[in-house]
């Protein structure tokens, strides 16, 4: 008779080990360091999305400097020649040029964010990894149409002889307030469109509703000084203002109401984050 050596009855030997991935609770469910893990993950979905935009197109990335320049040529028609609207003593064209540039990188980043779980459900339904990481990455992919329509914009300011100054230097600034507003809004819309898909027709609404609330194609000059504290609770305003201070001169925004815009973003973007999470353990059961 063969001995009983006790393996039959222990259940460890009989099963692989199991781990199991729960959600955290408060501060613990932002872990940070968690999304460093996956960066290179991170790093593959941006780049695929910056690849995915031009394929198969004719122009490819010629695309990031014809859009902003159409958008430019109609609004000096309509708006700088016929409305006659001022432009802080700059030629009309490249004042609205100076503006458009973080502009579209703001409504491009807030679309693709907005969207981004719904359009990878598959990766999510099927792989664990930090869901910060989709949005995340459509924010980053269009920092590369920003760059290219920088460069038209440095090449408007040649061409009209607007020279740079050491104000140049805090263009950054602008443009990290720009992608964090982008990303703060993206992470509450991208978390709804999950439960509610009708939140993706909205979108388009909002980026124009927003754009008219932006002084794109007018100085923050026209808007009367009663309504200027609201007027700095949009973090756009400042980050368009702050651009056109920055490259072509213009008089210095209210850095008042830049903290308050930069205040703004940080909130919406911390409360963005803890909702997200808070709904990130449903996401692969609704999408």
């Amino acid at each position: 008779m063969t001995p009983d050596t006790g393996d039959s009855a222990d259940p460890s030997r009989l099963s692989p080990p199991v781990t199991r991935i729960r959600p955290g609770r408060g501060w613990r469910a932002v872990d940070l360091r968690e999304v460093w893990r996956y960066r290179e993950l991170l790093f593959f979905l941006s780049l695929r999305d910056i690849k995915l935009r031009y394929k198969q197109t004719a122009l490819g990335v010629a695309w990031a400097v014809i859009q902003p320049l159409f958008t430019m040529a109609v609004f000096t028609v309509f708006f700088g020649n016929l409305g006659k609207l001022p432009s802080d003593g700059q030629p009309y064209a490249l004042f609205v040029l100076a503006a458009l540039v973080p502009w579209q990188l703001f409504a491009y980043a807030l679309t693709q964010s907005s969207n981004s779980l719904v359009a990878e459900q598959r990766l999510i339904t099927k792989v664990y990894f930090p869901r910060l990481i989709v949005p995340l990455a459509s924010v980053l992919s269009g920092l590369v149409d920003f760059l290219v329509a920088f460069g038209l914009l440095l090449i408007g300011m040649a061409v009209f002889g607007v020279p740079l100054s050491w104000a140049v230097l805090a263009v950054p600034v602008f443009v990290a307030l720009a992608v964090l507003t982008a990303l703060a809004v993206g992470l509450w819309l991208s978390a709804l469109n999950v439960q509610y898909r009708d939140v993706r027709f909205t979108i388009p609404f909002l980026t124009q509703f927003w754009m008219f609330l932006t002084p794109v194609a007018y100085p923050a000059s026209l808007v009367p000084a009663a309504y200027r504290p609201l007027y700095g609770l949009n973090p756009m305003a400042g980050v368009v203002e702050g651009f056109r201070w920055a490259l072509l001169g213009t008089a210095a925004p209210d850095w008042g109401l830049v903290a308050v815009s930069a205040g703004v973003a940080v909130a919406l973007l911390t409360g963005g984050v803890f909702y997200f999470r808070r709904m990130e353990k449903t996401f692969a059961d609704v999408v």
